[in-house]
């Protein structure tokens, strides 16, 4: 019986250390697997931009091979939209998931990481946020906020309209736009008193001078619902 008590844990532990050993060994597998993912998935036409692509650059990422990474074509209006991109040689995956683009010494000018399916997030210190998204979708995402250009309403959700104002294409900021209040605003509204607007990931903000930040999220391509949601919801509709 001794011997049997003995034997088990030793069986037990080999078990435990061959299952050790097979992720050792198969996590570089892995690793490489993921990331030899990643590169063909970004093979293609990507869209450079700040935020709110007010300021936009098309870069093509190639497959080819170069002394300094993989190759890329940057649009030639490049430059003069983001002069940081006049560094920018060629591109890489480095670990798991970053994607870099990077200048002539290998170094990184940006690096992203996917925030969203598609959608990656890049920052640069002292200038901010950059985005990196496919360009189809991109361009669909222009196509919605010139959609959104016009007059609107604001309703509550019994239908009762409290306010009207007017969506503008005019660049008020870095990424957002001039928004106009309509005469006669229910009070609540015009102590808001919104002056710009933008889209980000998938909502409509409305920014007041003083900071504040109302945001609604699409219940269908004419009607944007503020959220949190509350009791007495308040709606925009396209009028």
């Amino acid at each position: 019986m001794r011997g049997r008590l003995v034997i088990r844990p030793i069986f037990r532990l080999g078990i435990a250390a061959a299952a050790l050993l097979a992720s050792i060994v198969g996590a570089p597998q892995a690793f490489a697997q993921d990331a030899s993912t990643l590169k063909k998935d970004m093979i293609g036409q990507w869209e450079l931009s700040t935020t709110e692509r007010s300021k936009t650059c098309v870069v093509t990422l190639k497959s080819d091979a170069t002394p300094q990474g993989l190759k890329l074509e940057l649009e030639p209006a490049c430059a003069a939209a983001l002069p940081f991109t006049r560094e920018i040689t060629a591109w890489n995956i480095r670990g798991l998931d970053i994607v870099r683009l990077q200048d002539a010494a290998g170094q990184a000018v940006i690096d992203f990481t996917e925030v969203e399916s598609g959608i990656f997030e890049g920052l640069r210190q002292g200038e901010g946020i950059y985005i990196l998204q496919n360009l189809a979708a991109a361009r669909s995402l222009a196509k919605s906020m010139d959609q959104m250009i016009g007059d609107w309403a604001m309703v509550r959700g019994n239908g009762q309209s409290i306010c009207g104002l007017t969506l503008t294409n005019t660049e008020a900021s870095a990424d957002n736009f001039q928004v106009f209040l309509k005469p006669r605003c229910d009070p609540a509204v015009t102590a808001f008193a919104p002056t710009q607007w933008r889209l980000e990931r998938g909502e409509l903000l409305l920014l007041s001078a003083n900071g504040d930040v109302w945001h609604f999220e699409a219940d269908d391509n004419a009607q944007w619902r503020r959220v949190p949601d509350a009791a007495d919801p308040l709606i925009m509709l396209r009028q």
